[in-house]
């Protein structure tokens, strides 16, 4: 079955917040946007094809999932990425930024200690600040192009905290932790008896060749004390429907993040949210191939692209994610200088990198999942915007 992920959808108009909402957020009406984490793409048939039945029923009351809801993710995360999970783990929210906050109120106090792996996706930071929590910081180590785990500071920050909130794979720097490394992670915060939240909202962008592991396979013995986090949102272009997954197989664990929930006065799901979600995991599986595939060529041209047109900045390899990080140090600017160059005559609405973490401000995160015309006007822009460097 061939799919067109070429073809340009005009988004403007939507009520989109990647389009339609530049100037509410300070920026030019004009800019070109790759910065939000949805696709340009529309989703699988067989997902229109659901929403279209449903829709047609006509009656929107209160509902939830059957049986057919949870095989449909229980096969999908057993076929993609070898994990059995088990129906009483599940527990479904609208969203994996809304599932963080509630384990930080949930599982931790006041004042308590919440790691994070900066530079990291940013509502990582917010969760654990505006819930009157201490966040510390276990910044990752960059060095010749790739960053790892500085293990040793992570132990001196897990010595003070009731939390690990993992990213993996991670965003912004586009690592897929090996399972050795999340091994690692796991006993090191079973030794000071850390709880880990492990967002794998990307999961399925992993390349054939840096393959995903989930949390739970990686450290079995940190099961009781895990929270893995899924959604179909990034994987199928699905966020504006609201459906996450969490895997919690600790009982004591999953009573609190319940009772939690309740105190929210949180229930059922977007009925069309769960509809979605089943339809994709059950028939999404080629689309979902064959878009991984076209960004991955996305992704090869803009190596090619700024390799040509401007080497100073560098593409930090990527293993997974729909992202490109590019290392942008070597234009030697300041963040202000850099920022003002790519908004102001690039016209082009990007992720700063310090919204991930100061370490990460001459930095830029580009969302890969568009058309390659979309790509190719971005990339022209960019390169633009610095090829005249009196007024940067």
């Amino acid at each position: 079955m061939g799919f067109d992920f070429d073809a340009p959808v005009e988004r403007r108009g939507t009520s989109c917040i990647k389009y339609d909402f530049a100037v509410e957020r300070g920026y030019p009406a004009d800019v070109l946007p790759l910065w939000v984490a949805d696709m340009d793409f529309p989703v699988p048939e067989c997902v229109t094809k659901a929403l279209t039945d449903r829709v047609q029923h006509g009656i929107f009351g209160y509902s939830d999932t059957k049986d057919g809801y949870f095989e449909a993710v229980q096969s999908w995360f057993a076929r993609r990425h070898g994990l059995t999970v088990e129906k009483e783990w599940l527990i479904k929210t609208p969203g994996v930024v809304f599932a963080l906050a509630a384990a930080v109120r949930a599982l931790t106090e006041p004042g308590d200690g919440v790691v994070i792996q900066t530079p990291v996706y940013a509502p990582f930071h917010s969760v654990v600040r505006n819930n009157g929590r201490k966040l510390l910081e276990n910044p990752l180590i960059y060095r010749d192009g790739r960053y790892t785990v500085d293990f040793e500071n992570l132990e001196t920050q897990l010595k003070f905290a009731r939390l690990l909130i993992l990213c993996s794979p991670h965003n912004p720097v586009c690592r897929v932790w090996t399972r050795e490394e999340l091994r690692q992670v796991g006993l090191l915060c079973r030794k000071y008896d850390v709880t880990v939240v492990s967002d794998e909202i990307h999961c399925d962008f992993a390349f054939p060749e840096h393959p995903h592991t989930p949390f739970l396979s990686a450290c079995p013995e940190m099961a009781e004390r895990t929270v893995m986090c899924t959604a179909p949102s990034k994987t199928f272009n699905l966020a504006g429907l609201q459906v996450s997954n969490l895997f919690v197989p600790g009982k004591a664990l999953r009573e609190k993040l319940k009772a939690e929930l309740e105190r929210m006065g949180y229930s059922q799901l977007n009925c069309l949210g769960t509809v979605a979600c089943q339809a994709a995991y059950e028939g999404g599986e080629a689309w979902l191939d064959a878009c991984k595939a076209y960004m991955r060529e996305n992704l090869d041209f803009v190596r090619q692209y700024l390799a040509e047109n401007l080497p100073q900045v560098k593409l930090v390899e990527p293993e997974g994610t729909y992202f490109a990080w590019l290392d942008c140090t070597g234009l030697g600017l300041t963040e202000e200088q850099l920022n003002r160059a790519i908004v102001q005559r690039g016209k082009l609405w990007l992720d700063a990198g310090g919204i991930f973490g100061q370490e990460a401000a001459l930095f830029q995160r580009v969302v890969l999942a568009c058309p390659r015309s979309t790509l190719e006007r971005a990339m022209a822009q960019f390169c633009g915007a610095f090829a005249c460097r009196e007024d940067v």
